[in-house]
């Protein structure tokens, strides 16, 4: 098992900045893919970044690309979210997710992990 629980979500004018955390405990995530999702108010969950597990390589969706930066330690089971250039379109919960196998990925079904998430409002 391993148990995730994210912080550093609140609320922020557009065009801020926040950086998300999620803190992992009980297995290393060393051998997971680690990923953020989020989730809008009458909305479906939907992929927001992913990390590799050993290379660290990246992968976002295209609505986030230039602005969010997702990185982990595994030395630390920690991973992050940085989101700079806040729209409203962001406002969400957010969730930190750790994948069944050690490769980014986008598919939620993937993920065997979650956290409880995170709120995050973005204001116009």
């Amino acid at each position: 098992q391993v148990q995730l629980v994210e912080s550093g979500g609140g609320l922020v004018q557009a065009g801020g900045s926040l950086r998300l955390s999620c803190a992992a405990s009980g297995r290393t995530i060393s051998n997971y893919g680690m990923g953020w999702f989020r989730q809008a108010p009458g909305k479906e969950r939907e992929f927001v970044a992913a990390a590799s597990s050993s290379d660290g390589r990246t992968y976002y969706t295209d609505s986030v690309k230039g602005r969010f930066t997702i990185s982990r330690d595994n030395a630390k089971n920690t991973v992050t979210l940085q989101m700079n250039s806040l729209k409203p379109e962001d406002t969400a919960i957010y969730y930190c997710a750790a994948a069944k196998v050690p490769y980014r990925r986008s598919n939620s079904n993937d993920y065997a992990w979650w956290g409880q998430g995170t709120q995050v409002t973005v204001s116009s």
